[in-house]
């Protein structure tokens, strides 16, 4: 089977493992401490000294103290496990509904029906302004960074990614807004004498709803784009993941006008349903569970006028075809492994694209299983901060204790009902069940049959199942029928040459059930530039560096004939005009 993951934790003995692995520790090693703040109506206020202002004490994902003597890999006492801790990092304020109603009255104070300072300042100005946060921003990335580790557990290199892809991705918005023909300053003829002006405005006021696994990244895709286009914001932070955001408040108080961003924290069912009842919220953000998003949006007044955009569940499959396997060898071996590890267990699988069911012809299932639990043996399990030989733990702490007890309901589910755990270990959580740990050892599955819960439920998590499926139409039954319509993987090796090339009869079907098909690769939303979508329940909405800014937006034009004093009246509307000034 090979041997059995490896597990670093500084100069700590491994755990399942006669193997010791020095591994290299960071400055993360030391927690975080983030203040608890508020930041409404432009104001940054210390939480801790407002008697009003109930505080939420936040712990780290996991971790092992520096004492732990036990856990010395020195001491030669290598089947001793480490202790795990559980660090408060921070406090969050937790706000009420009568105070998240006094946040909404800054919001409306902002946005005045569209007439407030920002929904009128020159398109320009408002570039200038998200420069400057983007500025400030950037000057907290370390601090940002470390929190990331500290509170979902990410590794160094994947939460310097992620906030390093925040800012490329507020800059290739700003270049397209800058660059392209509908946000430009030309009048265009169009039929007869009728010229016309059109750039896009403002919706009104955004409420932004984020998700914990890539808290600072998914939720500036969003928010840039509608403060660009000169929205009011209100961000709602997550309960996981929300203390990046309190390091950011300084930033958007020196670059944006009073109200026009304002922060939200606490528990989404006290503070989002009085938001959404007024009526007053014009635009809906929301990545995360289509459960909640229905019901805020059911708690709309008039549903009708909300714009919403929605990234929701996924249960991404990768289909393996037959022609993959050849005499018993799978073809290019190495290449469709490696993007299958990284399909299914980058950030330990808390990815909405992340691979969460693998079709497998039935006759080659078993030994692919095999195979793919030899990959998951040799990744790297441990903190997120630390590494051996220049390379960071690939395994990390799930962010909680109720995802460890989702994923064990799930594998102990399918384990009953006839599936076993492939991989050496699988399952096992590092510092034993009753431990404060959550880091947990990847569970290959196999096999993995309709009955099972995790054959339809989206994990979320280090789990990898593994379906045999006996004929393709099972497969293209699965998609056909599913609740989720996000992203697929086919990995072939199939060629023009091949006689009946099912791969196309996939591309064609899978056309009108997925938002993206991924030839030879794991799922993803990169690059920026092109569209992120789904349909059924994974989104509403399409997500990319161009439709980001017409999701928060309206296209909005001014219109004249051609003829008597309109060119007069125009020329001297255009000199005076916020809307219509040039962008450069």
């Amino acid at each position: 089977m090979g041997a059995p993951a490896t597990i670093l934790f500084g100069a700590y003995a491994l755990w399942l493992s006669n193997n010791v692995v020095h591994a290299s520790t960071d400055q993360a090693l030391l927690p975080p401490v983030v203040p608890p703040k508020t930041f409404f109506d432009g104001v940054v206020q210390d939480a801790s000294q407002d008697g009003h202002v109930k505080l939420s004490p936040v712990s780290g994902c996991c971790t092992v103290p520096s004492d732990d003597e036990c856990t010395d890999a020195a001491s030669g006492d290598s089947d001793r496990t480490p202790r795990f801790s559980r660090a408060v990092i921070g406090q969050m304020p937790q706000f009420t509904a009568e105070q998240t109603m006094q946040v909404l009255q800054s919001a409306l104070r902002a946005w005045d029906g569209g007439a407030g300072v920002w929904p009128q300042t020159p398109l320009s100005r408002r570039i200038h302004a998200v420069q400057t946060f983007l500025h400030e921003f950037h000057r907290k990335r370390r601090e940002i960074v470390d929190v990331l580790m500290w509170e979902i557990g990410k590794n160094r290199p994947d939460a310097e990614a992620e906030f390093d892809r925040t800012v490329q991705f507020a800059r290739k918005a700003i270049e397209y807004i800058q660059t392209s023909q509908e946000f430009g300053s030309d009048w265009n003829d169009s039929d007869g004498d009728t010229r016309l002006f059109l750039r896009r405005a403002a919706v009104g006021i955004v409420l932004c709803l984020g998700p914990y696994n890539y808290p600072i990244n998914e939720t500036y895709a969003a928010l840039i784009p509608a403060l660009l286009l000169g929205n009011v914001v209100i961000l709602k932070i997550p309960t996981i993941g929300g203390l990046a955001h309190l390091l950011t408040m300084e930033a958007f108080a020196k670059a944006f006008p009073p109200g026009t961003v304002n922060l939200v924290s606490g528990s989404g069912r006290e503070t989002m349903p009085p938001l959404m009842e007024s009526g007053k919220i014009d635009s809906l953000a929301f990545i995360g569970g289509s459960r909640a998003a229905d019901e805020l949006i059911k708690s709309h007044p008039e549903p009708h006028r909300l714009k919403v955009f929605l990234q929701l569940e996924a249960k991404n499959m990768g289909v393996y075809m037959s022609d993959l396997f050849t005499s018993g060898v799978m073809v290019d071996q190495e290449r469709i492994l490696k993007e299958t590890i990284a399909g299914t267990l980058s950030f330990n699988g808390q990815r909405c694209t992340a691979l969460k069911l693998l079709f497998v012809p039935t006759k080659q299932a078993a030994n692919f299983a095999r195979l793919l639990a030899g990959e998951v043996e040799k990744l790297t399990v441990g903190l997120p901060w630390e590494s051996a030989d220049g390379k960071y733990s690939q395994i990390t702490p799930l962010p909680n204790k109720s995802r460890i007890e989702y994923m064990k309901a799930l594998i102990q589910d399918a384990v009953s009902k006839g599936a076993t755990i492939i991989n050496e270990n699988g399952g096992k959580i590092v510092g034993g069940d009753d431990s404060e740990s959550t880091l947990m050892i990847p569970a290959v599955l196999y096999p993995v049959t309709p009955e099972m819960r995790i054959y339809e439920e989206e994990q979320f998590g280090p789990v990898v199942p593994i379906a045999p499926y006996e004929s393709i139409e099972d497969v293209l039954t699965y998609a056909k029928e599913g609740k989720y319509g996000q992203q697929v993987s086919i990995f072939t090796a199939a060629t023009e040459d091949t006689q009946h090339n099912g791969v196309a009869q996939l591309v064609d079907r899978f056309s009108t059930v997925f938002g993206k098909i991924n030839i030879n690769s794991q799922c993803g939303r990169s690059p920026d530039t092109a569209p992120f979508s789904g349909r059924r329940s994974s989104a509403m909405g399409v997500m990319s560096v161009m439709e980001a800014l017409h999701e928060f937006s309206i296209p909005t034009v001014v219109s004249y004939k051609n003829e008597g004093l309109n060119s007069g009246v125009v020329n001297g509307v255009e000199k005076f005009s916020n809307f219509l000034r040039p962008v450069m």
